[in-house]
């Protein structure tokens, strides 16, 4: 009887919670006067509704099926947007409608910050739903520029981001779609506990137009999403030097890009580490499938990036340390001695290397410090890489400039560097293993160079057949490298090709059935 009593009592307190619990706060935008035509502009009303639902304790907001005219809206504590099917949030075209709640200065130097759909400071937010956010990019530029009278280079900046998430906690953005922004897509700056899920983006047409920006963000998880954008697709940054990119794991992208498809560091000031990306399909990119940049004195550290297939993208891979060292804050931040790149590593990468690239002849991988600040520990294995060749045996001693001060693009080493598969300096550690290079024509350069190196391991290359060549391999200024169990094609005059003060350099199990020598020295 007693323990029927408890359990009474017991039922009876949970009724007596459930009943008294407030039920969720779900808000439609029309209640506060918000008019889906395409043309009357929302903004107040869709502000006021926001602003209610989260005097009330939080809920949704929810954009019905219509298409809902605005300028900047500020997202607030505990609110989710709901976006219905057929419902579309238009970014107004007048670029008076917006607002910029957090400036900053992005790695061109130019002032920017602008949004259609804003947050800062805040927790518990959501942006959901089968619906669509349109910035009209294009068209606000068309009127924009009919009053500002600047260099597009630096009227670009006023112009508004599609979506701001700026220091928040537990966010979620989940099925959307992001069509056409004025600048940058999305752009999550120094928030924690971010999910983003099954977003579709859709934006090209003007300059600038990143997908999905993080920038010194923790505990990050983005899957499933598919991203075509006008300029790099999925970037990380660091334009404070206050809070690292931390803790972030990336699958199952679909990535094209007019710009990079994967990119870390061209703002780059705290560090960037413990990140995974895998199962990513990289295609029609033109400036860069995997780049991994750090230039304004971020520590790029404890990154893995596998099962990555790529087509018809130009130059796979760029992995950069560089001595730029711009600050984005001004007042804020100050400027950082060089930064460090090291603990990297990249594995069981398809890429087929589009011909018309940004170096011509075609190379697949590049991998530069600057002198004193080597590359450290970076692991590459199980990359098969196809090119263009086209190579002659003057390309392959092109001096290649340190621009250790420049903006870090794969441009600013061209027109050419003088090898086909691999060019590496300025590196420490460095492991090439299980390197698979495809040649579509003959190319005279070497298979893989370095310059300045230190404690090298090549090893189980299969390099294609080539005719003429004056060496596969050149190590200039190495010292210990460690050359085992490549599988080399065609003939060539010379394996390996060491100059400078070259040492140390050890070889075994290597079939060279057409190579005249191993083995020459310049060294001194």
């Amino acid at each position: 009887m007693r323990m029927k009593k408890i359990v009474f009592g017991i039922g009876l307190l949970l009724s007596i919670v459930w009943v008294n619990a407030a039920p969720p706060v779900i808000i439609d935008i029309t209640r506060y006067g918000a008019v889906g035509d395409g043309k009357t502009l929302n903004t107040t009303a869709i502000q006021k509704a926001i602003d209610d639902c989260h005097r009330q304790g939080g809920g949704k907001v929810v954009f019905p099926a219509g298409i809902w005219l605005s300028g900047t809206v500020v997202l607030k504590d505990q609110i989710t947007l709901q976006f219905n099917k057929d419902a579309r949030l238009l970014g107004s075209t007048n670029i008076n409608d917006y607002q910029n709640v957090d400036p900053f200065t992005d790695g061109l130097g130019i002032d920017v910050g602008w949004a259609l759909l804003v947050a800062v400071d805040v927790k518990n937010i959501g942006i959901e739903g089968e619906g669509a956010i349109d910035g009209q990019g294009a068209k606000l530029k068309e009127e924009q520029i009919k009053s500002d009278t600047r260099p597009e280079s630096e009227r670009w900046g006023r112009r508004p981001f599609l979506v701001r998430i700026v220091r928040c906690e537990n966010v979620t953005v989940k099925g959307i779609t992001l069509n056409y922004a004025a600048a940058w897509t999305s752009h999550y700056f120094q928030s924690k506990q971010v999910l983003i899920e099954n977003v579709k983006i859709v934006s090209h047409g003007v300059a600038h137009n990143d997908g999905i920006d993080i920038d010194g963000c923790q505990d990050v998880h983005i899957k499933n999403c598919d991203i075509i954008s006008g300029d790099d697709a999925l970037c990380f940054k660091t334009t404070s030097s206050m809070m690292a990119c931390r803790n972030i794991v990336v699958s199952g992208m679909r990535l094209k890009s007019n710009q990079g498809a994967i990119k870390m560091g061209t703002e780059s000031m705290a560090p960037f580490e413990n990140i995974t990306i895998s199962d990513c399909y990289i295609y029609d990119t033109k400036n860069g499938g995997i780049k991994l940049l750090t230039v304004d004195g971020a520590h790029l550290r404890n990154v893995q990036i596998t099962n990555i297939n790529m087509v018809n993208v130009r130059t796979p891979m760029l992995i950069r340390l560089g001595s730029r060292l711009s600050v984005f804050r001004k007042g804020k931040d100050t400027q950082q001695p060089t930064g460090t790149l090291e603990n990297v590593t990249i594995k069981n990468v398809k890429a087929q290397a589009a011909a018309d690239a940004q170096l011509k002849p075609p190379s697949g991988i590049l991998i530069t410090g600057v002198p004193g600040h080597y590359i450290t520990n970076v692991t590459l294995e199980n990359i098969d890489i196809n090119l263009a060749g086209g190579g002659t045996a003057e390309n392959s001693r092109q001096q290649v400039p340190e621009a250790v001060d420049k903006y870090p693009e794969v441009k600013t080493f061209g027109p050419l560097v003088p090898a086909y598969g691999v060019w590496a300096r300025h590196v420490k550690g460095l492991k090439l293993a299980n390197i698979t290079l495809h040649l579509d024509s003959n190319d005279r350069r070497p298979a893989f160079i370095c310059e300045d190196g230190k404690d090298l391991t090549i090893t189980g290359w299969k390099i294609p057949e080539t005719v003429d060549a004056p060496s596969v391999i050149r190590l200039e200024n190495v010292e210990n490298a460690h050359i085992n169990k490549m599988d080399v094609k065609g003939n060539a005059t010379v394996f390996v090709q060491a100059e400078g003060n070259s040492k140390g350099i050890l070889m075994k199990k290597n079939k060279t059935p057409g190579i005249k020598k191993l083995l020459e020295s310049n060294a001194h």
